[in-house]
């Protein structure tokens, strides 16, 4: 049985899987467009400007199961989300942007004090200035923490939360941006500030490390596989917004940089447009495969190994075999 072929995928990693993957069908103009590539190619900026939002039929049409078919290894178990959480709030800067409620071009300033350490600004030594489609940019190229910080003060918190529900997301949870999350694991712990951390978390027991908020569904931002391969659905179908607000978002999840996961579960001329998520002991990543007949599937995968020290490269791996295995089953390959 294709499921407990994935389930074998995770535990020869040494982790437990989630996954939903099923077919999206819709508007060709969506679904069929130059905008996935494959991770490392370049591509150009899609956004647009001047159109009005409301996607509620969209919604409750494009989000449809397709003949039913799919494939689901614990797909409606709470999941911790960790960083694909910006897949929605880039969704929500877009669709403020298409109507004219928010300049794309307006220029945010990143201080130390938004700096959390990492990828793009967060990890700057001096200020930067840009705008605030940079600041999507990075948050969905490289998984910029304070790029999504300083977005998601723009859009409001409360905003993104009404559009997952506007999506029909009825067991995703969004608990704040990365700084509310890290503060999270400070005041846990009990340091400081991050060089604290970096010294007081390595020395905590591992039973003490799994216990942190930001490791537990029930406590933190979380969602279920089923509920993220349909907010990808919709999406791909011009279903979560203005086609132009939904073209921004698939142009920017084309445009990640971290091949290490799904992408190297498919052949080189497939490509993905995806997003990744980690946390200590979470490997995850959630993205649209477009095999080169145009055929597309959207696929979240969700892996917590079962020691915190398990190889980094293996359970990423296993990501992308699960994946590859649950594309391949829906495309009648290997039957």
């Amino acid at each position: 049985m294709i499921e407990e072929r994935i389930r074998q995928v995770f535990a020869a990693a040494g982790a437990e899987g989630r996954l939903h993957a099923v077919p999206v069908h819709g508007p060709a103009s969506a679904v069929g467009e130059a905008g996935e590539r494959r991770a490392g190619a370049g591509a150009k900026s899609g956004a647009g400007d001047g159109a009005e939002s409301g996607a509620k039929a969209g919604a409750t049409a494009g989000a449809e199961e397709p003949g039913g078919r799919e494939v689901g290894v614990g797909a409606d178990d709470p999941v911790v989300i960790a960083s694909i959480f910006k897949v929605l709030l880039v969704l929500e800067f877009a669709r403020q942007t298409a109507a004219g409620q928010l300049d794309p071009r307006e220029r945010v300033r990143v201080t130390a004090a938004d700096r959390l350490g990492g990828w793009g600004t967060a990890g700057c030594l001096d200020d930067v200035e840009l705008s605030l489609r940079d600041l999507a940019h990075f948050a969905m190229s490289v998984s910029d923490n304070s790029a999504a910080d300083l977005l998601l003060d723009r859009v409001g918190l409360d905003t993104v939360r009404l559009l997952a529900a506007e999506l029909g997301l009825e067991r995703t949870r969004i608990v704040g941006g990365p700084r509310d999350l890290l503060e999270s694991m400070l005041a846990e712990v009990g340091a400081r500030d991050e060089r604290d951390f970096a010294v007081r978390y390595p020395a905590l027991p591992d039973d003490r490390k799994r216990r942190l908020a930001v490791l537990d569904p029930r406590r933190t931002t979380a969602s279920t596989p089923r509920e993220i391969t349909r907010l990808l659905r919709l999406i791909w179908t011009d279903a979560a917004g203005p086609p132009e607000a939904c073209s921004l978002v698939r142009d920017l999840m084309s445009r990640q940089v971290f091949r290490h996961r799904l992408v190297s579960g498919f052949p080189d001329d497939v490509t993905v447009a995806a997003k990744t998520g980690t946390l200590p002991g979470l490997h995850m990543e959630a993205g649209v495969v477009r095999h080169p007949d145009g055929e597309c599937h959207a696929v979240a995968v969700f892996a917590r190994t079962h020691a915190l020290a398990a190889s980094r490269p293996t359970v990423d791996a296993a990501v992308g075999r699960a994946a590859g295995i649950a594309v391949g089953f829906l495309r009648g390959e290997g039957r």
